[in-house]
């Protein structure tokens, strides 16, 4: 996992879903709202799409930094957070890996170049610095994405999209939770960085676009995994347009 460091009716254009110019963790888009397909769970918006590369984003580096913080945390409760970390992460992969195809989105295979760097900030703490770096950061960050999520869930018209924003509001309010639990979140601190993020150029928040036929990087499930996957096939059942309402009786 370290190298990770270094469709379905759709009626618009394919043009029109290309890897997104724009991601990371502060508003990605413009024009979050404007449709840029029509599929048969309900329209994507380009937030609709840059939500779901969000989420696999977000994987590829909490993903491994789980791995690490097993090995370098000092803490249970380090550790703890970590098992989370994994588990709930691959669980939100396997629903995006299935899912991105279902709305033709291109899904990275690295994380941006500003996650990168968290991961880097972090690894290269030892002892008890390790373990408040990677509480307050990990904190931080999912501070900043659990906003997103309520935002997507409540104004999204596609039933996917619905569904992966519930797994991902789960998810991350239990890695905010774990992290709490640690002891070690300065939250005058974190608060700041969370509400005030710095100003970076937007190549430093974009996950770059995976070569063409590379293979996706599979986060794979502990043995010991408790969060479940989207099933995809349910929520796809539940798209569509809603029935029309019954004809009033007349006479």
């Amino acid at each position: 996992m370290g190298t990770a460091f270094v469709g379905g009716a759709l009626s618009l254009t394919l043009a029109a879903l290309a890897y997104p110019s724009m991601l990371g963790l502060d508003t990605v888009s413009t024009s979050n709202d404007r449709i840029i397909a029509n599929t048969q769970w309900g329209p994507l918006t380009e937030g609709d799409r840059d939500f779901v590369v969000k989420v696999r984003a977000a994987g590829l580096w909490e993903y491994p930094l789980g791995v690490i913080g097993l090995q370098k945390g000092q803490s249970p409760a380090v550790k703890t957070a970590s098992e989370h970390l994994i588990d709930g992460h691959a669980s939100l992969d396997t629903t995006c890996r299935k899912l991105a195809p279902m709305l033709n989105i291109t899904l990275p295979n690295v994380a941006s170049p500003q996650q990168v760097a968290f991961v880097n900030t972090i690894n290269a703490k030892t002892g008890k610095d390790f373990d408040v770096e990677f509480a307050n950061i990990l904190r931080m960050t999912h501070g900043s994405i659990f906003n997103t999520i309520a935002k997507v869930r409540s104004t999204t018209k596609n039933t996917l999209i619905r569904a992966l924003a519930d797994q991902a509001n789960d998810t991350v309010l239990d890695h905010i939770t774990v992290m709490e639990k640690t002891g070690l979140v300065d939250f005058d601190q974190t608060l700041f960085q969370q509400t005030t993020p710095p100003k970076l150029p937007q190549s430093d928040l974009t996950p770059p676009p995976p070569p063409v036929g590379q293979p996706l990087i599979v986060l794979t499930p502990p043995p010991t995994a408790t969060s479940t996957p989207v099933d995809i096939d349910a929520a796809a059942a539940g798209g569509g347009p809603a029935p029309a309402p019954a004809p009033t009786p007349t006479g």
